[in-house]
């Protein structure tokens, strides 16, 4: 029985890897800040502030495990890199430790697009904090691997989306398209997207922490080629099976009304009108034998996630303003 802890496991992308750990047999630990997951007594856990370098050495002293799943970012307060140096230290001081798989992000390049692999990361001095510290974490591990001999692996998903998704992403642009409401495009549309499913990212997880020729590497996830917004509002629409109207408005036209990227009011989902940043997510194919889930299909499983859920009525009011002003 494999021995797996996992730094927060209980939302998004921990949720979808852990049902796959505890569905092959491993002995799984969750570490995180508060009490309670989906997965009652089929886990154990762990309660510490992973930001706090100290309290995440005093958690895992003593205690061994095969394989470390790093896949926590706190977006209020960001990660840096020493509390990630710190786990996989602690980690690997309990001994027996095979592999420390740590979700870092395309981010982590900086920006640009078609990515390889061994591409450089985002520098030091990179102005995105969220960049900044996937790449400084990223390098870090790689010299703990390089110096110590820990066996790091990175992962470095694009967007993720996929059922229990709890950014408003995919559902923002469902709310509107069900309700025969105009979705905004900013500008002409044409920035590329790059997806990967939630449960090819646990897949990938898995993958990495087993093949002896991922230690010390980095993979870079998602659907080759990518796509522009407006082809990835079409693709939500045909999951939908409705038809969608597209509102074309300037950027600037946009930021003046007060459109939000990362909070409301939002026009394009959260966190997704963003320069590209894309990768050709070859190495995880030809190493690993990863096929990623068509984005087509997808999205279908999603809507149908989708339609289950109780769903709070949206506030269009915003956006009806902004629409009447561009006529």
């Amino acid at each position: 029985m494999t021995r797996t802890l996992v730094i927060g496991g209980t939302l998004f992308i921990g949720q979808a890897l852990v049902r796959r750990l505890l569905e092959r047999g491993d002995e799984v630990t969750i570490l995180h800040r508060s009490p309670g997951t989906p997965f009652g007594d089929r886990v154990r856990e762990l309660l510490c502030d992973r930001n706090d370098a100290r309290a995440v050495q005093e958690a895992l002293a003593g205690m061994a495990f095969d394989v470390v799943f790093d896949n926590v970012y706190d977006w209020e307060r960001g990660t840096p890199a020493g509390p990630v140096v710190a786990a996989a230290r602690a980690a690997a001081e309990g001994g027996g430790l095979k592999r420390y798989v740590f979700v870092s992000s395309v981010a982590a390049y900086g920006g640009g697009v078609d990515h390889e692999d061994d591409d450089a990361l985002a520098p030091p001095d990179h102005p995105e904090s969220y960049a900044r510290e996937k790449a400084e974490s990223e390098r870090a591990l790689f010299q703990l691997h390089r110096e110590e001999g820990i066996p790091v692996t990175t992962i470095r998903p694009p967007f993720i989306y996929g059922p229990e998704n709890p950014f408003y992403r995919e559902s923002f642009f469902w709310d509107r398209i069900l309700a025969d409401r105009p979705v905004i495009i900013p500008g002409e549309g044409e920035r590329h997207m790059q997806f990967v499913h939630v449960e090819d990212v646990g897949r990938s997880l898995i993958l990495a922490a087993h093949r002896d020729e991922a230690a010390g590497k980095g993979y870079s996830l998602g659907n080759y080629p990518p796509v522009t917004q407006v082809e990835f509002v079409e693709a939500l629409a045909r999951a939908a099976g409705r038809p969608v109207r597209l509102a074309f408005i300037p950027r600037e036209r946009i930021e003046a009304a007060g459109g939000g990227v990362f909070g409301p009011p939002l026009y394009f989902g959260i966190y997704l009108d963003l320069p590209p940043i894309t990768a050709k997510a070859r190495r995880v194919k030809e190493e690993l034998g990863l096929e990623p889930v068509p984005l087509n299909q997808g999205l279908q499983e999603t809507f149908e996630w989708y339609r289950r859920q109780p769903r709070p009525e949206p506030d269009f009011s915003w956006e009806d303003e902004l629409l009447g002003q561009v006529g």
